[in-house]
């Protein structure tokens, strides 16, 4: 395809072209060099809130803009042009949330907490190399389990080795955030770019229904110990982030009769932190929550709705495998093999770990 100049005018944004592996990111400047609205490319106002009124923008100009643009997470245009590739090397947990149950796994089943294997940091890479040389448009590497990354060394190690070999990538975690205030230096010398924090409510009085229990600096806590610290962990972690200028999502389960009155005061809170983009999901019944009903599609969209005044909504979440591969609403994990040397120890791998 050929493409033509066109004369530039002063009255119009200029568009460049940001190379990001092998495909082209437009990226939308006024002549001033800066997006109408924010420094780092956001019409609507910077990260962390939807008028711009949030704590500010937490980094600078094209490169903040061309993580978000191509993570199909963080954009709902970008979901249909890039992918993503979950690394499953974070078996070992270190709460226990009263909706999860990473005991099964089946190909055809879609949540957070499953994979088919669990991976060597090497062996991730290898498949990573292995996806990337096959689906060039995958643009970013997450690890998101089937643990909590931060729970398991081999998750800074599994960053370290894509930041080597594949510089081009925007690297993602996604952690209930107990351990992120601790880790946070690591992460940020292993090169990650954005960031996930799976937070339910900031009262420790909601918060206990949902976790049972926390592990931290080797103890073990219960009830609203283990709900306030887990809490205090997760706003420091938080803080440290949005000040850093890494670009914080937020997901949040939505469970009726337990978090769903508290949803919007909590939206309310991460935009007075800096946080980009909340993420409500439906609960998933399972565990020792399988007796509640999700609320339905018109309920979380209202409740959506309702947050939306204090921080932008991911709306097109499709609810990911540990060791998801490809556009979102399309994985591809079921059809691609692991390397050859891990296959041996799959039955012993894939069952979940504590700490």
């Amino acid at each position: 395809m050929i493409r033509r100049s066109r004369p530039e005018r002063p009255d119009r944004p200029q568009m460049r072209l940001i190379k990001t592996g092998e495909i082209d990111l437009t990226d939308c400047r006024t002549n001033s060099g800066n997006v109408s609205g924010c420094a780092a490319g956001h019409s609507s106002g910077c990260p962390g809130s939807v008028g711009g009124n949030g704590s500010g923008c937490p980094g600078d100009t094209s490169d903040i803009h061309r993580k978000i643009a191509a993570h199909p997470c963080y954009s709902k245009e970008a979901q249909h042009r890039f992918g993503r590739i979950h690394l499953p090397v974070a078996p070992k947990c270190n709460i226990k949330c009263r909706y999860c149950d990473r005991k099964f796994d089946c190909v055809n089943e879609s949540r957070p907490g499953v994979t088919s294997i669990v991976l060597t940091p090497e062996e991730a890479l290898e498949r990573t190399r292995d996806v990337i040389r096959d689906h060039p448009y995958i643009s970013v590497v997450g690890i998101a389990g089937p643990g909590d990354p931060l729970a398991n060394p081999e998750t800074i190690e599994t960053f370290r080795l894509i930041k080597e070999n594949f510089p081009q990538l925007t690297l993602c975690v996604s952690t209930n955030g107990l351990a992120l205030s601790d880790s946070f230096d690591d992460l940020l010398k292993a090169g990650v770019d954005t960031l996930t924090v799976t937070m339910n409510a900031f009262d420790p009085d909601i918060q206990k229904e949902i976790v049972d229990h926390v592990i931290y600096d080797g103890k073990h806590y219960t009830g609203r110990e283990a709900a306030a610290l887990l809490i205090e962990k997760q706003l420091e972690g938080i803080k440290k982030a949005v000040d850093a200028g890494i670009v914080v999502k937020i997901n949040t389960v939505l469970i009726p009769g337990i978090n769903d009155q508290h949803i919007p005061a909590l939206a309310e809170k991460m935009n007075s932190m800096g946080v980009y983009i909340m993420n409500i999901m439906s609960l998933i019944p399972q565990a020792d929550l399988a007796h509640i009903k999700p609320a339905t599609e018109e309920e979380k969209q209202a409740l959506q709705d309702r947050c939306a005044v204090f921080v932008r909504q991911m709306k097109h979440c499709r609810q990911c495998r540990a060791d998801a591969v490809g556009l979102l609403g399309n994985d591809m994990s079921g059809q691609i093999e692991g390397p050859r040397d891990c296959r041996r120890h799959r039955q012993e791998r894939q069952k979940p770990q504590k700490l």
